[in-house]
This record gives C-alpha cells, sequence and structure tokens, in this order.
C-alpha cells in the first residue's frame, strides 16, 4: 500500500491518473449521450380534463418557440420596457430580455426619440 501511495505522489503516477480520468469522463459523457439519444421521445403531451390530449414534437415545439419570438412586421429594433438600451433584432446583446417586456420599434431614430440608447454590444 505504501509504494502505491508513493508512487501516486511521482510526476509519471500523477500523469496516469489524470489520464485514466480524462478517458473515464469521456466515456461516461458517449455513454450518456447515446442513452438520451436511444429514448423514444415522441414530444410533450398535454393533457385537459374532458378533452382529446394534444402531443407536440419537438420539431413542433421549436417552429411554435420560434413564431412566438417574432415581432411585429417592419420591426427592426427592440428594447427593455425595463432598461435604457435598444438592440437590433439579430444583436446577441438583447437575448435575455423577455418577450413580456420586449418593445419593438421600426427604426433606430424612433427608439432614440423613445429615450433609448444604442447598446454598445450592437455597435
Amino acid at each position: 500500500m505504501e509504494k502505491i501511495k508513493a508512487w501516486l505522489l511521482t510526476d509519471r503516477g500523477k500523469d496516469i491518473v489524470t489520464i485514466i480520468i480524462v478517458v473515464l469522463v469521456g466515456l461516461g459523457s458517449f455513454e450518456l449521450g447515446r442513452l438520451s439519444k436511444e429514448s423514444d421521445s415522441s414530444g410533450i403531451k398535454i393533457e385537459y380534463p374532458n378533452q382529446e390530449a394534444n402531443v407536440l414534437s419537438a420539431s413542433e415545439k421549436q417552429v411554435v418557440t420560434k413564431f412566438n419570438q417574432l415581432p411585429s412586421v417592419g420591426k427592426t429594433f427592440f428594447a427593455s420596457s425595463r432598461g435604457q438600451k435598444y438592440y437590433s433584432i439579430g444583436c446577441t446583446g438583447g437575448k435575455t430580455i423577455k418577450q413580456e417586456n420586449r418593445i419593438y420599434f421600426t427604426t433606430a431614430e424612433e427608439a432614440e426619440r423613445a429615450g433609448y440608447e444604442l447598446s454598445s454590444t450592437c455597435k
């Protein structure tokens, strides 16, 4: 037992233990990925009392989510109703703003007239 402890404290022993840990974590991650792909999930099942159940597939959920995130037609800028900065639709700086807190503008001038300033992440 003392020999093993002494060997683990050497540089070579530490390197081998590190390699073993990396390999085991990689194998574990690979297996978890396989397990998640093998699950036979047909989507979210929504049940209502006295009504027929509705089932959304994963692709239908993505379409609904993307549709709900689209602003009104022609609106190219948005801002938070609680903030001071405005963002272009493609800017990643405004991703954290909830949909219900967003205010949409057609032009940058319209946003600036409303008292908003262009976010530095969108410049």
